[in-house]
């Protein structure tokens, strides 16, 4: 899950500040950066939706990853089974999980 305090590094990834609370219950308490401006409770929130919306977008990739054979085991199977063989296998997991 996507906090407000990710939303707030992704907008002003260099500033310092206090926060406090926790998860959607977070607010900043002092914001020490005076040359970068404090992004609003608006800009916040809608970048947590941005944030969340990109995250959810690559669950097929994670899954794949999770799934696919370490790089040596694809090393091997290239060359057992030849790179057709080899994109045959990925191709199982590619199916289970499409973009």
């Amino acid at each position: 899950m996507i906090t407000k305090l990710d939303a707030i590094q992704s907008l002003c990834p260099k500033a310092q500040f206090v926060a406090g609370g926790g998860g959607k219950e977070l607010t900043i308490v002092q914001w020490h950066s005076a040359e970068i401006t404090q992004p609003t409770e608006a800009e916040i929130d809608a970048e947590v939706i941005r944030l969340q919306a990109e995250y959810d977008s690559q669950e097929y990739a994670r899954n794949r990853q999770a799934e696919y054979p370490t790089w040596q085991d694809q090393l091997d199977d290239i060359f057992h089974n030849g790179i057709d063989g080899w994109k045959a296998t990925l191709q199982v997991t590619k199916d289970k999980y499409p973009k």
